[in-house]
């Protein structure tokens, strides 16, 4: 089997290449060859028991999306995005990555000819959704997004569903909860507080908090999130439908409960490390956000998480993340 990730050297396609490398197979199937792209070239590794290409450039310039799928990959697991707050900021970015580059990414497929028809594993988000919303959003809730990312995954979805109704390739759609807690440095994403004020405290520095402790948001971990992609590389099809698109399980809380948490496991001293700095951008995105779902579809369909509770999230970038100790 053939891998391709677009988006390898971000947090989430890093840890999904590591564990493709590690187990060497994607469900029953043995890795023969695996292709890893961004707009920077991720991290080739040491040693692996297969051919590993890493690939540097923009894929949503003309010609880029043929060169990458040229090697006819069997499984596409397309991460590649500009994120929230990016994708707010500078609006002419976020339509050419997220709408373009995926558009000619698909029709590079359609076009590509001789019967190729990968498996897509499209990773969508939560922000396709937009307020007023019910206590818990349920699988036939409508899409109203309220920024611009939001809307450029909903159009994504749709080409992803269109694409694979017409048989052009076997497609399915994952949206994502808030990764957290995120490793590394922050990010542009207008969600990341929600790991920088748990991620820093925990390694000794301070955190600014820029929304009040009552903002309610859906969380899960990073291995929650590997653990999605590759049930969605490997799961049956078929059992999906034409419905092509499924909102992920994960844990609703709020910034106090997610800083209650820590204090629990972590202690006061820790969490006394947050510093309140409200920010209206923040404040105006995070205002539209979705705050719990019930993703019984993706849960019937064998979805899980690693975290049953906001604890579990902390104990989890501890032990993954931080060698099992903090900065008390």
């Amino acid at each position: 089997m053939h891998i391709l990730v677009l988006g390898a050297a971000g947090m989430v396609g890093r840890k999904l290449s590591e564990r493709l490398l590690r187990d060497g197979r994607l469900g029953k199937t043995e890795i023969s060859r695996l292709t890893l792209h961004d707009v920077f070239e991720p991290e080739k590794p040491e040693k692996a028991g297969f051919p590993v290409e890493t690939v540097a450039g923009d894929f949503a310039v003309p010609g880029a999306a043929e060169n990458l799928i040229a090697g006819r990959p069997d499984v596409i697991f397309h991460l590649a995005a500009i994120v929230s707050g990016e994708a707010e900021l500078d609006f002419d970015k976020g339509y050419r990555i997220n709408l373009d580059g995926t558009r000619m990414l698909l029709d590079a497929i359609r076009l590509a000819g001789g019967g190729y028809k990968p498996r897509v594993v499209f990773t969508s988000s939560i922000a396709v959704y937009g307020a007023p919303f019910p206590e818990a959003i349920g699988d036939e809730f409508f899409h109203t997004p309220l920024l611009s990312y939001g809307t450029q995954k909903a159009i994504g979805e749709l080409l992803l569903a269109d694409y694979s109704r017409r048989g052009f390739l076997y497609g399915i759609g994952i949206r994502l909860p808030t990764i957290c807690i995120r490793p590394g440095l922050p990010n542009k994403a207008a969600s990341g507080f929600f790991s920088n004020i748990l991620r820093e405290p925990l390694a000794g520095k301070e955190a600014v908090l820029p929304v009040s402790e009552d903002v309610r948001h859906w969380h899960a971990t990073p291995r929650s999130a590997v653990g999605f992609l590759l049930h969605a590389g490997t799961m049956d099809l078929a059992a999906v439908g034409p419905r092509r698109n499924l909102t992920m399980p994960g844990l609703s809380a709020t910034v106090g409960e997610q800083i209650a948490a820590l204090k629990r496991v972590a202690g006061e001293k820790v969490a006394a490390r947050i510093r309140r700095e409200p920010d209206p951008f923040i404040v105006g995105i995070v205002a539209g956000w979705p705050r719990r779902f019930e993703a019984r579809r993706a849960r019937e369909l064998g979805f899980t998480t690693e975290e049953k509770t906001f604890d579990d999230i902390i104990r989890i970038h501890i032990e993954d993340e931080l060698g099992g100790k903090f900065v008390a």
